[in-house]
């Protein structure tokens, strides 16, 4: 029961919040549509209880005009149903399509917020494909919500509509045991509630391990379709590196994960449907060998025993409701389980990201650019990286960082970007500067070339004069006709084509500071040295800080600062004598 309740509050923990939003009132009049809908559905599947006694009684009396017209009235109910069955379908439909739409903007919004997909990514891994949860798991909870609460309102109203006709049409049933007369009234309403309730206790005990099968065949096909994609986006360095065998043993691993769990599910499955199957097989003929004794004693007419056997088999299907969606319920318990996993560690990486990190920041920078006061930065672990950090980074600078490889540069740009919640101390920055961080690999976007140049987006687009100079200037010309294709430029661009990419997005967007980590690796010198030029040309009173290894960047710097790392310590920064 407890786990019950547990499943009931975290459903209307995941449900709840769009029937408050501000789509409520559109969301809470097709349900009510619905549920309108459901209830006449009933009606009519009463009505066509009290149709086929009127209509077997025609046969049994050889009623030729009552024929006729129980097949007229037959056609009035079935032109009703299916007008009611057409619009049940699409108001369902278009609910869905309200509720999926809402719930997606709403998780996408806390994926987003305060970046918790980067510490969600970075420091809760555990969490796995939080994109296959929002494609996904949002559109099965939002279709299994209506389908089985709408299916079970159904079935509860069907259950007390055909209950009082079962009664009324059963009859008692008497017997003698142990020298008395015995008599129970409406005994098949007795008989189909005990048939109902053994078989779904049944159903229960046999399927009850598809929950957490469901929940592993998500979480493995998503993985699965995780690796593809990564091949597919790295084609080109698998290809370089004949890695296409290693990259197929990586993707037939994971299928071997799905097709294990599939397995798995497919055995409990079976042994599901053995039941259900015999129990559904069952019914067809049950509900006439229950009801006719009372036939063949005459006491009710063709008519009354169709009647009776169909209001009989409506309260089995009622009572089977449990049964005859137990997989769906599986699903969608497991659907829910993974919803609610992901929200509470979105919002765990939400708090880390804005609570979770001892590393303050301040608006008061004197300098015009980022002034660093005693920060310290710490791995996830706990173990110091970088300690007593203090540094003044005035606009007009242009700051070589370099150290060791994994002394801590790139984290330290994190740090002040404000991505590493790890340590302690205060950055301070302009909030009235513009900041750009630009790493190796630049990230280009879906979409059009034009909107890799200009992402994420500026206040004042550049002209398509200054876009052509740009690109031209940064040894681009053979794309100035392609700027509006659409294509995946991550890949087809060459690693030197998308870091010159980069340096047209910051001579475009114009940063007050600018942060280059290894941002011209695979630039030769001569090309290096071009874009730098450009940079140091066109931002004269920016702060640049350059994180590299090459020894040409320091033609380009004013400044450098060292991290020096201490033997089974932290490291720490220190300003050397730059030379040219």
């Amino acid at each position: 029961m407890s786990s019950l309740r547990a499943f009931l509050r975290d459903f209307w923990l995941v449900a709840r919040p769009y029937w408050y939003s501000e789509d409520r009132w559109p969301a809470r009049g097709l349900l009510v549509a619905l549920v309108a809908l459901a209830l006449w559905m009933v009606f009519l599947n009463v009505q066509f209880n009290e149709w086929r006694n009127d209509f077997y009684n025609t046969f049994q009396e050889y009623d030729g005009d009552g024929f006729k017209y129980q097949i007229l009235k037959f056609s009035v109910l079935a032109a009703v149903w299916i007008v009611a069955a057409v619009y049940q379908y699409y108001l369902n439909q278009m609910l869905q399509l309200r509720w999926r739409r809402w719930l997606t903007q709403r998780y996408l919004s806390h994926w987003v917020e305060h970046r918790a997909f980067y510490a969600l990514q970075t420091f809760e891994p555990q969490t796995d494909n939080p994109d296959q949860r929002i494609a996904d798991d949002l559109r099965l909870f939002v279709a299994q919500s209506l389908g089985l609460t709408l299916g079970l309102l159904s079935s509860v109203v069907n259950l007390v509509s055909f209950l009082g006709i079962l009664w009324s049409l059963s009859g008692p049933l008497s017997f003698s045991a142990f020298g008395q007369e015995i008599s129970i009234p409406g005994y098949l309403v007795w008989v189909a509630l005990a048939y109902a309730i053994i078989a779904t206790w049944l159903t229960h005990v046999i399927g009850r391990p598809l929950i957490r099968l469901n929940f592993e065949q998500q979480q493995r096909e998503a993985d699965f379709r995780y690796a593809a994609i990564r091949f597919r986006e790295n084609s080109e360095q698998i290809a370089f590196s004949r890695g296409e065998q290693e990259e197929r043993d990586i993707l037939e691993r994971r299928f071997v994960r799905v097709i294990n769990n599939w397995w798995r599910l497919m055995r409990r499955q079976k042994r599901l449907i053995w039941f259900t199957s015999g129990y559904d097989q069952i019914a067809v003929i049950f509900p006439y060998v229950v009801v006719a004794p009372r036939y063949f004693s005459r006491e009710i007419q063709l008519g009354g025993l169709m009647q009776t056997a169909s209001a009989f088999d409506e309260v089995r299907m009622s009572l089977s409701f449990i049964i005859n969606s137990y997989s769906d319920i599986a699903q969608w318990k497991a659907v829910i389980d993974r919803l609610r996993g992901f929200e509470r560690a979105v919002a765990a990486a939400g708090r880390r990201m804005t609570a979770g990190s001892g590393i303050g920041r301040a608006t008061d920078s004197p300098t015009g650019g980022v002034a660093l006061d005693g920060v310290d930065i710490d791995l996830p672990d706990g173990q110091p990286l970088l300690n007593g950090v203090s540094a003044e980074l005035r606009a007009g600078d242009r700051v070589l960082l370099t150290g060791a490889s994994g002394s801590g540069k790139s984290t330290l740009f994190r740090a002040i970007g404000g991505l590493w919640p790890f340590g302690r101390g205060t950055v301070k920055v302009d909030p009235s500067r513009r900041i750009m961080f630009l790493p190796q690999k630049p990230y280009l976007p879906l979409g059009s070339l034009r909107n890799a140049l200009l992402y994420p987006g500026m206040a004042h687009q550049p002209g398509e004069a200054a876009i052509v100079q740009t690109l031209t200037d940064c040894g681009l010309p053979h794309l100035i006709d392609r700027l509006d294709e659409k294509r995946a430029w991550s890949q087809e661009l060459s690693p030197g084509e998308q870091q010159r990419i980069g340096f047209a997005r910051i001579l475009l967007q114009k940063p007050d500071i600018l942060f280059l980590d290894e941002a011209t690796a695979a630039l030769d010198d001569a090309t290096e040295a071009r874009m730098y030029g450009l940079v140091l040309d066109r931002l004269p009173d920016a702060l640049i800080v350059s994180i590299g290894h090459r020894p040409t960047l320091a033609a380009f710097h004013n400044r450098r600062l060292d991290v020096e790392r201490v033997e089974g310590g932290a490291g720490r920064l220190v300003e050397r004598l730059q030379t040219t």
